[in-house]
């Protein structure tokens, strides 16, 4: 029965069991030793000259009495005052988790507005301070996972909607197909996958089970095959890739994969937003730390915008309207998959000047 009862009369049956074993103690040692104390209190009087033989046993049924009335107040007075007290202090103890139930509550329905108040017990105070921090991280979870549906239903509405309406105008004739209508429907779909292919791997980054095989790793060859092939790509008056690279490095602890797709990231967003000039890959080391540096002479990042650069989605006003192509997941994918391999990633940027992206490896 016990067993099935709420905190709050468990807690007030357990100051009653507590009072109940104290005022049997009580009243168990009182009713043995207090007529033997009184006794010998009665002798000791008629040592020094009191005549007391007659009434002692008068006097000690008196004080019986008297000690067992006594004894029934006693427990009529201690026993509200320990209900009454008990009931109190388990309120105490009950109503901040009641209220913390019902704020629970208002967190399984979605509305994480609601913070515990300051408590004076000191335990139950770092409990609500506690809960508070919990239900702010809550909140900042579900701000997220908004954000991210609004954000993933905007990239997917613009390239379905540029789909839709092509085959749309293909089905009822108001265009003719040809190859430059495929190619356009080439290039939406790409976009779309390399959007799927992006959440995919930011999902996984951010739930930490991305795989990442680090090992001893020569960069310098990756680094060449690199910068060959994304030259190969870009076109006449446009900008000039080159590496800036020691004939020999040492080795970092790495996944070349993941270095290649930090690279393809950092380096695809330059070729992007670079029209003219040149495109730097440098790499040097240190005691501890290969640094890789890609340094290019594009439209830039204003200040404002730089402490965002490395969110999820979030893409300047004007590389949205000039370069409606991109996802704006790549950089969010390129520190999260630096961090994995014990590095750091930093950027510096003027705006209509250029930017400078450089990250750290750790030395094998």
């Amino acid at each position: 029965m016990i067993k099935k009862a709420n905190l709050q009369t468990r807690l007030l049956l357990s100051y009653l069991l507590v009072f109940i074993v104290g005022i049997g103690s009580y009243v168990t040692v009182t009713k043995i030793s207090s007529p033997r104390f009184f006794t010998l209190y009665l002798e000791q009087l008629e040592g020094i000259g009191y005549r007391l033989r007659y009434a002692r046993a008068p006097l000690v049924r008196g004080f019986i009495v008297g000690s067992d009335q006594g004894t029934i107040w006693s427990l009529i007075v201690s026993g509200a005052a320990a209900g009454g007290l008990s009931y109190w202090i388990s309120q105490r103890i009950v109503k901040p988790l009641l209220q913390m139930e019902r704020i629970t509550q208002k967190f399984a329905a979605g509305h994480f507005d609601e913070q515990m108040p300051t408590n004076l017990t000191p335990e139950l105070n770092q409990l609500a301070m506690s809960f508070n921090q919990m239900a702010t991280s809550l909140k900042e979870v579900e701000k997220r996972r908004r954000e991210l549906i609004s954000d993933v239903t905007h990239e997917l509405r613009t390239p379905l909607t540029i789909v839709r309406g092509y085959l749309e105008q293909l089905a009822d004739g108001t265009i003719e197909p040809s190859p430059e209508i495929y190619q356009r429907l080439t290039r939406v779909t790409t976009r779309l996958e390399r959007l799927v292919n992006d959440l995919q791997e930011l999902s996984k980054a951010e739930a930490g089970s991305l795989s990442i095989k680090l090992r001893p790793t020569n960069l310098r060859p990756l680094l060449e095959v690199l910068v060959k092939r994304l030259s190969e790509q870009l076109l006449e008056g446009g900008p000039v890739l080159r590496l800036e690279c020691p004939p020999v490095l040492p080795l970092v602890l790495a996944d070349p994969d993941r270095v290649e797709q930090i690279l393809v990231n950092l380096l695809g967003n330059a070729i992007r937003y670079t029209d003219q000039g040149a495109i730097m890959l440098r790499v040097w080391p240190e005691p501890q730390q290969l640094w890789i540096v890609v340094v290019d002479t594009g439209q830039g990042i204003a200040p404002e915008d730089l402490p965002y650069i490395f969110e999820r989605f979030w893409r300047a006003e004007q590389s949205r309207f000039q370069h409606p192509s991109g996802t704006g997941i790549g950089l969010a994918i390129t520190r999260r998959l630096v961090e994995l391999q014990g590095g750091q990633i930093k950027v510096e940027s003027k705006l209509n000047r250029g930017s400078t992206f450089q990250f750290s490896l750790p030395l094998a």
